[in-house]
């Protein structure tokens, strides 16, 4: 008896059966991400998933723009907040690999007005470009303590010289690499660096060297250009069940390598895919109804060797919780990327809270996986979603897509 056609047709039956079980698992999640986006009444927000570099869901929920019913889809422009942070990693490990920096340099070698902070713990030089990127240096959380959200005042600090005057008012919380604890100031600091060994300012220096070579025509810092505010989305906020609006276009000033990226969905596709490492591009049907269009072509070691990316994917520092105690973002930090292992698999990521715009991206190297999710509006009152924002309760049940 010939088993071969018998085991063809097992083969083709249980592909089939897992095909329609995945599709039912997308179109479950679907549903489940558009309830949860109603009832939280956020405006707007896009869901993405893809796996062996295509795109398998591209969800568009809401409104960009509610006074003017503006849709929401894939050309719509989102701020990506503190997911600008393993930008500006790649590019810090870029001009490592280039042999312009090392990861165990002081940071005062770069930037000598560091010296003025007072550090308890010894001399400011034993502060190393490593402990910025696991986030260990030492530095408070925020970037501005004084901020009052009045009207007049600037979104963030403009000037360089502005971080610097604080200087002698700040000290160094704890011992330098003994610790995890989230600081936007060591993120600040490497762009800062980037741009001194650069010779370009940071906006340029991620264009150049990580923007254009992904095709991120759609990517940009701070404020938008005129012909992408059409796609522009506005923020919101959402308090005691009242919706007020954030500020439009924010200018994240000298903090732009903390948190200063705005981009569509289609170009964050673009980075993604870059870093699960895929050499096919992502397809999907495309057009200005919402879906993701298919891409060009890119040799991404151009951007960065894929042995460097899994080097910043490796755990560094336990990340469960901060100095203080309080509850971390995952298990792990890398370099800048969190690592998620409490589970039988790893997810590698980052996330992003500013203005009234929240997301996340995870990332599943194992399998060539990953998610991302993107929302315009912020829930302040969570005690109505169990104690989490609707990002945490999405990516909890994202696990069952992977």
């Amino acid at each position: 008896m010939n088993m071969k056609p018998i085991l063809f047709a097992f083969i083709l039956f249980t592909f089939t059966a897992m095909s329609h079980a995945q599709t039912d698992k997308f179109a479950e999640f679907r549903e489940m991400f558009r309830k949860e986006l109603a009832a939280a009444d956020v405006a707007g927000g896009s869901f993405v998933f893809i796996r062996d570099g295509k795109v398998l869901v591209d969800e568009h929920y809401g409104l960009a723009n509610i006074e003017k019913q503006q849709r929401i889809d894939a050309h719509t422009i989102y701020h990506w907040a503190s997911n600008t942070k393993p930008f500006t990693g790649i590019a810090i490990m870029q001009l490592r690999d280039r042999g312009l920096l090392k990861l165990d340099d002081p940071v005062t070698k770069y930037l000598p007005e560091l010296r003025r902070i007072h550090n308890p713990f010894g001399s400011m030089d034993t502060i190393t470009i490593r402990h910025l990127l696991t986030h260990s240096g030492g530095f408070r959380n925020g970037t501005w303590p004084w901020r009052n959200n009045k009207p007049w005042e600037p979104f963030e600090p403009t000037e360089w010289s502005q971080l610097v005057a604080m200087f002698p008012f700040t000290e160094v919380l704890f011992e330098p690499g003994s610790k995890f604890s989230y600081s936007n100031p060591g993120i600040v600091y490497l762009g800062r660096i980037i741009e001194e060994v650069s010779g370009e300012s940071y906006e340029a220096y991620i264009d150049k060297n990580i923007l254009r070579p992904l095709g991120m025509t759609r990517s940009y810092f701070d404020t938008t250009p005129p012909h992408l505010l059409k796609d522009r989305s506005h923020s919101y906020y959402v308090r005691d069940g009242k919706r007020t609006e954030g500020r439009f276009d924010a200018n994240t000033g000298i903090t732009v390598s903390n948190s200063g990226l705005n981009s569509s969905i289609l170009d964050m596709v673009k980075y993604v895919t870059f870093l699960t490492g895929i050499s096919e591009p992502p397809v999907s049907a495309g057009g200005r109804s919402g879906g993701i269009e298919t891409m060009d072509r890119t040799d991404y070691n151009t951007v960065l060797k894929r042995s460097t990316l899994e080097e910043m994917w490796q755990p560094q520092l336990p990340a469960a919780t901060d100095a203080n105690g309080n509850p971390g973002f995952t298990t792990d930090i890398g370099f800048v990327f969190f690592i998620d292992a409490s589970d039988s698999r790893k997810l590698v990521g980052h996330g992003g809270d500013q203005n009234g715009f929240l997301s996340y991206i995870d990332i599943e190297p194992a399998t060539r996986t990953a998610s991302v999710i993107v929302l315009n509006t912020n829930v302040v009152d969570r005690s109505a979603l169990g104690g989490q924002d609707v990002v945490s309760r999405l990516r909890r049940s994202i696990r069952m897509l992977y």
